[in-house]
């Protein structure tokens, strides 16, 4: 188990590689899946032997809210399907903490339930948001759950020009799932996922 990172220095890096993942060519991504809430692209990570998934859609309410909805605190346990439990193990300042959560198993179970430890930090990006995070390796793993790992991960927010009261919410997403497991049914799934969540905080939004 390690030491908790200097939050400071973390979340300058992590915001750092997210603006390099938003900076991706348009020529590197290949569309995964599409649905008529999100198109999710893919590209191989360079931080693990999977993909960097990109998810896109428009979201209709402020960039505030719908980033209260998707960073740690009491509404995301509410409406997200994947997410069966979350802790906040320790804050630093307002938009910075560690926090524990579990996931329920997916695709009949052939991916079973797994637990994260990751470092989040929110912050402004452009007239928007940022929200990122990514996973440490801290505290005990609990049993009956496979630790996963989330490289830089995060979501930008963006209010649209036009329509101030509609964001564009872009996520960035690598998690390596670990265990053993076909790397195909974790692409299936994890495309899944990312077009799931578009409809999901749709639906707690309009709530």
């Amino acid at each position: 188990m390690d030491l908790l990172p200097n939050s400071a220095s973390l979340a300058t890096k992590l915001r750092n590689t997210l603006i390099q993942y938003h900076g991706i060519g348009e020529s590197e991504w290949r569309v995964a899946k599409k649905t008529k809430d999100a198109t999710v692209w893919r590209k191989p990570s360079e931080e693990f032997s999977g993909y960097l998934y990109k998810a896109q859609g428009v979201v209709e309410d402020v960039t505030n809210r719908i980033v209260d909805h998707i960073r740690p605190g009491p509404y995301r346990l509410d409406w997200d399907s994947l997410m069966t439990t979350m802790d906040i193990m320790e804050t630093f300042e307002e938009n910075c903490c560690v926090m524990r959560y579990t996931t329920a198993g997916q695709l009949w179970n052939i991916i079973a339930p797994r637990e994260f430890v990751d470092f989040s930090y929110t912050t402004s990006y452009e007239d928007g948001l940022l929200t990122c995070g990514i996973s440490l390796d801290y505290g005990e793993v609990r049993p009956n759950f496979v630790r996963g790992f989330n490289h830089p991960c995060g979501w930008f927010c963006i209010p649209l020009k036009d329509y101030p009261s509609h964001s564009l919410l872009t996520g960035y997403i690598q998690t390596e799932l670990r265990g053993m497991l076909p790397q195909s049914a974790v692409d299936t799934a994890m495309s899944s996922t990312l077009a799931n969540f578009y409809s999901d905080l749709k639906k707690a939004l309009k709530t």
